[in-house]
C-alpha cells in the first residue's frame, strides 16, 4: 500500500481518509446496526463511510473479497461445503398456506391426493 497523501487531496477536494478507517467504520455499522449518522467519529465522518461503502456495494468489491476469502480457504481445505438445513428455521410465507385464509386459497386445505395409476394401467 502506498503512503497516504497529507492534507487535501490532488483535486483540492477534501482531505484524504484512510482506507483502513473506512472500512473499519463499515464493519462497525454491520456489526452494530447503528445508523451511518450514528457512527463515531474515530472511523472518519458518517458521510464518507456510508458513500464509499455504497460505491463498494454498487462495484461488486464485496462479492469479490469473499470469493477470494473463499477460493483461499478453500484451496488450503478449511471450508467444509456441507450444508444442513433445520426445518425449525425454514419458514414459508403467510400466502404459501392454503388454509382458506385471506391471500390462500380457499377450499384447497382438505383436498385429498390420489396417487394416479401410471402409464402403465392405460
Amino acid at each position: 500500500m502506498t503512503t497516504p497523501p497529507r492534507g487535501r487531496n490532488k483535486r483540492g477536494g477534501a482531505p484524504w481518509v484512510d482506507d483502513r478507517r473506512l472500512v473499519d467504520g463499515m464493519v462497525y455499522e454491520i456489526r452494530t446496526g447503528v445508523s451511518w449518522r450514528g457512527l463515531p467519529e474515530c472511523y472518519g465522518p458518517w458521510q464518507s463511510v456510508c458513500t464509499r461503502f455504497r460505491r463498494y456495494a454498487l462495484d461488486g468489491v464485496f462479492t469479490r473479497v469473499l470469493q477470494h476469502i473463499q477460493a483461499r480457504a478453500d484451496a488450503a481445505g478449511d471450508i467444509g461445503w456441507l450444508v444442513q438445513i433445520d426445518s425449525a428455521i425454514v419458514r414459508a410465507h403467510q400466502r404459501a398456506a392454503t388454509t382458506g385464509r385471506k391471500g390462500g386459497a380457499a377450499g384447497r386445505a382438505n383436498r385429498t391426493i390420489a396417487p394416479s395409476a401410471g402409464p402403465e394401467a392405460a
